[in-house]
């Protein structure tokens, strides 16, 4: 399908200031679709408050307004500007809910502006936890047990009936913000009253917990001729349990088997044309690492914060080819260098991404983590091999540490240590690391946090290779080993004492 020439003026709404739960990611995604528009001929308006990000620089769109993103500031813009369409999908959270306010109140139709790629319908379907789970029923995709709550009444007699414990989210938030996990009434009554204020619906899922299954993401793009391809997915290394955005991951996927590979990607897609999206989209499921059962979690009708990490991870520009389907576009007329979009990317390395938390600016904070995102950002790194990969990432933190060493664990004996893994928090990977040190079984480790044996098995290998390293001073092969799997200068100087 041609591109479409009845649109010439397009206003993009941003994702807004960086939040703890919404960093820059969606800025990324913001300036690569504004480019893509102009690209193709579009006026180009963007509205975003945050002057501190690239997003707003005067080259990236033809207007930029630095106005507060609330429903009476895009309105005046929209009633003066009056473009021929709006693009909701690509500013976040932030971006999708300031769209839907106002087609809700009646501005787009006021002022007849379009909605571009995802059409309003298939957002609701996605958004609205009811809806969604009522679309999964009729597809005959698995959906975890959970039930609708308006009040806190509402939500302890459905968590009575779906059994403790269970997870709260509500709707409509972004990074998670207002849920968690509840063991029991009064763990509940006060989860909810805060997830009840913070939803802008009042809307909150009471669902089952799945604590400790595999937590996958695909990544998937969709034009208007219901071409549809998987660009990457990914594996969370922590358990679901853990927001994503704080969790470490690993793309691609390095414990599912080829069957459960196909079996999830064919239900991303299966999934991705039911809501008739159009242009990139996040699934996210939960798998049980003893059986083939799995579950939906969500799907974020637009470009989300693993976009940009697939985007990064893969070379595929997600919210650039967005923005192209948005208006006409489809993916065999898209090129990303020389090969048309409809190709799906492969990879023949491996990407670590770890997320970067404020603790060391908010010192008092709590470094649990739950299903409420608290990074403030994250680091990739490519590497040949896990190992490599993820020391690369450890690195790039700039935390202070330059290895999956950290001294706070120095003289922490095996059984406090034992107990302080079992909950997540920032800093587990470190504890976990010196557990193995210290000689404790894998098998404890696992029952401890969940994390795959794959995983605990690399990082064995990487504590394996420090005492190689120690015992082999100044050898040349030692040392071009210790390279390939990831260990740095820094680290390698301060064993050898040089």
């Amino acid at each position: 399908m041609p591109k479409r020439t009845d649109i010439k003026k397009v206003l993009v709404i941003g994702s807004g200031p960086i939040i703890i739960g919404q960093a820059a990611e969606f800025d990324y995604a913001g300036t690569q679709a504004c480019l893509a528009l102009k690209e193709e001929g579009c006026e180009v308006l963007l509205v975003n408050s945050n002057p501190a990000t690239i997003m707003t620089d005067t080259n990236v769109a033809d207007k930029v307004y630095m106005e507060p993103l609330t429903l009476e500031y895009v309105a005046k813009i929209i009633r003066y500007e009056r473009p021929d369409a709006v693009v909701p999908s690509l500013g976040g959270q932030t971006g999708l809910n300031l769209a839907m306010q106002l087609a809700k109140k009646g501005v787009l139709e006021e002022c007849d502006v379009e909605i571009l790629g995802t059409s309003f319908q298939s957002i609701e379907q996605a958004e609205d936890r009811e809806l969604f789970k009522r679309l999964c029923q009729e597809l005959g995709e698995p959906v975890l047990p959970s039930i609708i709550a308006n009040s806190i009444q509402e939500g302890v007699a459905a968590a009575e009936q779906i059994g403790y414990p269970v997870v709260l989210r509500p709707a409509f938030t972004l990074g998670g913000t207002g849920g968690g996990f509840a063991d029991n009434e009064a763990e509940l009554r006060e989860l909810m009253r805060h997830a009840l204020i913070l939803s802008p619906v009042h809307q909150v899922l009471v669902e089952r917990s799945i604590k400790g299954f595999k937590e996958i993401e695909y990544e998937v793009m969709r034009d208007s001729n219901d071409t549809a391809i998987a660009i990457c997915n990914m594996e969370n290394i922590d358990p679901v349990g853990i927001h994503t955005g704080d969790s470490i991951v690993v793309c691609p996927s390095q414990t599912l088997t080829n069957k459960e590979y196909q079996l999830l990607r064919d239900s991303a897609l299966k999934i991705i044309r039911a809501l008739k999206i159009e242009g990139g989209c996040n699934v996210q499921f939960a798998l049980d690492p003893l059986s083939f059962n799995y579950y939906l979690i969500e799907v974020n009708p637009r470009v989300s914060r693993s976009s940009a990490l697939a985007s990064k991870a893969c070379g595929y520009p997600i919210a650039r080819v967005s923005a192209k389907i948005a208006i006409g576009l489809t993916l065999d007329e898209i090129q990303i260098a020389n090969t048309p979009a409809s190709f799906e990317p492969a990879l023949d390395y491996v990407v670590t991404k770890i997320a970067r938390f404020p603790f060391d600016k908010f010192s008092e904070a709590s470094n649990l983590l739950g299903t409420q995102m608290k990074a403030t950002g994250e680091v990739m790194s490519i590497g040949r091999t896990l190992e490599e990969s993820l020391l690369k990432a450890v690195r790039s933190l700039e935390t202070g540490v330059c290895h999956i060493y950290h001294p706070k664990f120095d003289d922490v004996d095996s059984a406090d240590l034992l107990s302080y893994i079992k909950k997540p928090t920032d800093d587990r990977l470190y504890a976990i690391a010196q557990l193995i040190r210290l000689g404790v079984d894998l098998g404890i480790i696992y029952n401890a946090t969940k994390i795959d044996m794959f995983f605990l098995e690399k990082i064995k290998n990487i504590v394996e290779f420090e005492s190689v390293l120690a015992a082999h001073p100044m050898d040349i092969q030692v040392l071009k080993d210790a390279k390939r799997m990831g260990f740095s200068d820094k680290y390698i100087a301060m064993v050898w004492s040089k």
